[in-house]
């Protein structure tokens, strides 16, 4: 989702761009597929298990930046799979930053991290100087890569900083966030595809925006003198239910209570209740605000699986 919105975002500012992408027998292009046409884009092949890889999509690109946004990125899984998800998200950042210092130290690095390391939310909202409580081996594999990126910027003198960001969402969405699978959900039972949507924790509160917004934050990131490390959120928190609310609204169905049940498989093991952030720094150093609204947000996205779905 975010690499799509983020070249996306580059190509309109005439960026050449490289996106990388693991080998697999059918390659998955469906959020980047329409990015093959600019002449200006080009996937390189690499994979963040494999440190030389990387160092030959450096060497090959030979960039000015670098955002990575790989990741195992669902927080679900990571309870099933945790050794992977530690591996990628926290060891290959690793790899990365280390690819860099060999090829070219001064390439800017921007590491995307997640609210999932404020977890249990020490301090409501969130800031940057904020205690970090991760609740899921996603969380903990995030918080090393966070570190190690700091680690890197002190000792080698890099210019490598994080995004903290908070939930965001987009019609791009994977369809396991439940998110895209409500307004998937509410999509299909609109047209009459399937009765009901079954989901975990309907309480669980969450900071949401839209990921066009953020990645113009990410890059507005490296635009900076110093590198230095951003909380990006809304300042804003709904639930699940609220979600729903406006998801269903959409379709004209206002009592959704016969078409939501509740499934124990989709409960976390250590549950993270709400997250909540406060981007003022963002603010005041970048000029960074999020320009849409969750309401419009959940318009965008009903309406995208409709036309798909149609």
């Amino acid at each position: 989702m975010d690499g799509s919105h983020l070249a996306d975002f580059l190509l309109a500012k005439g960026y050449q761009v490289f996106g990388m992408e693991r080998r697999l027998s059918v390659p998955n292009r469906v959020n980047s597929g329409h990015l093959i046409a600019n002449e200006n884009f080009k996937f390189l092949p690499g994979d963040l298990t494999d440190q030389n890889s990387l160092i030959r999509a450096l060497e090959t690109s030979k960039p000015d930046e670098v955002y990575n946004l790989a990741a195992q990125s669902f927080v679900g899984v990571s309870w099933d799979i945790p050794e992977t998800t530690s591996d990628v998200n926290a060891m290959g950042t690793l790899r990365m930053l280390e690819a860099i210092r060999q090829t070219d130290p001064s390439i800017k690095f921007y590491q995307a991290c997640t609210s999932e390391m404020f977890g249990k939310m020490v301090e409501n909202p969130a800031r940057e100087s904020t205690p970090f409580y991760p609740r899921s081996p996603y969380g903990v594999a995030k918080l090393y890569a966070y570190w190690i990126t700091k680690n890197y910027r002190e000792s080698h003198n890099m210019f490598a900083c994080s995004g903290l960001l908070f939930n965001h969402e987009s019609e791009r969405r994977g369809l396991e966030f439940v998110t895209r699978k409500i307004t998937d959900g509410v999509a299909r039972i609109k047209l009459g595809l399937e009765d009901s949507i079954s989901l975990g924790n309907l309480d669980s509160k969450r900071d949401w925006g839209y990921a066009p917004d953020y990645v113009e934050g990410m890059w507005l990131m490296l635009q900076q003198d110093q590198p230095e490390d951003y909380v990006l959120a809304t300042g804003k928190s709904y639930s699940i239910r609220e979600f729903l609310d406006m998801a269903f609204a959409e379709v004209g169905i206002t009592d959704w209570s016969s078409y939501v049940k509740q499934d124990p498989r989709f409960y976390r093991p250590a549950e993270v209740d709400v997250l909540c952030g406060d981007a003022s720094k963002a603010h005041k150093d970048l000029g960074w605000k999020p320009k849409t609204s969750l309401p419009e947000m959940v318009s965008i996205m009903v309406a995208s699986d409709l036309r798909r779905l149609s």
